[in-house]
């Protein structure tokens, strides 16, 4: 049996919340976990200011039913199935949304990766050499074959580590073995942050590294 290969012109959407101004003060891309929905996702920044917080929402593009009933949908951003192939897939779809966006503008870029999104969002800067004011790290694992150089370019990047300290995901034994590694990705402005909860998203969190 042969497994061959095709290039295509593929689509996906995005969603974004409020309204990008001159007022406009923190430019959010946020990255959701396995499951979600972009739109759906959003909520989580509901509660930051309109007017100085604009907030884009890429969506993972392989989709699929959840729990074995067709009612609720939830994607993925990639799986163990040909990864290499479907990484260079979500890459070039950020890329455009990273255009059409017009974020190297953006006056103060925050990446915020939560669960599989941080294996996104940190693949993106690690290839693309993107350079956000804050990196937002939520209660997940950053992806074996990411080297301290890869983020060696990072200057004045803020870098936070979120999880639950509930978090059956990141565990005792997770920090044990990844705190030392991420402290060597990033040596410099590095904090963690613990809240009381589980695997999940604090909103109180991102009203703090919001700055509000």
């Amino acid at each position: 049996m042969d497994e061959k290969q095709v290039s295509y012109r593929a689509t996906n959407t995005y969603s974004t919340l409020n309204q990008l101004t001159d007022k406009t003060e923190n430019v959010w891309v946020v990255f959701h976990g396995i499951d979600y929905l972009s739109r759906f996702f959003l909520k989580y920044f509901r509660h930051l200011n309109q007017e100085k917080n604009y907030i884009i929402a890429p969506q993972a593009p392989s989709k699929y039913y959840l729990n074995g009933k067709y009612e609720h949908v939830g994607a993925s951003w990639a799986t163990r199935e040909n990864t290499e192939l479907e990484i260079e897939n979500v890459l070039a779809y950020l890329d455009e949304v990273y255009e059409n966006e017009g974020l190297k503008r953006a006056k103060n870029l925050v990446l915020f990766g939560y669960s599989q999104g941080v294996s996104v969002v940190t693949r993106w800067i690690a290839r693309r050499k993107i350079s956000p004011s804050q990196l937002i790290l939520n209660s997940g694992r950053i992806p074996k074959e990411i080297k301290p150089e890869d983020f060696a370019f990072l200057e004045g990047t803020e870098i936070s580590f979120v999880y639950g300290t509930e978090d059956p995901f990141v565990n005792k034994e997770f920090l044990e073995s990844e705190e030392k590694r991420i402290r060597e990705l990033f040596p410099k402005n590095l904090k963690f942050i613990p809240f009381d909860g589980g695997h999940e998203v604090n909103q109180q969190v991102i009203i703090k590294l919001a700055g509000e």
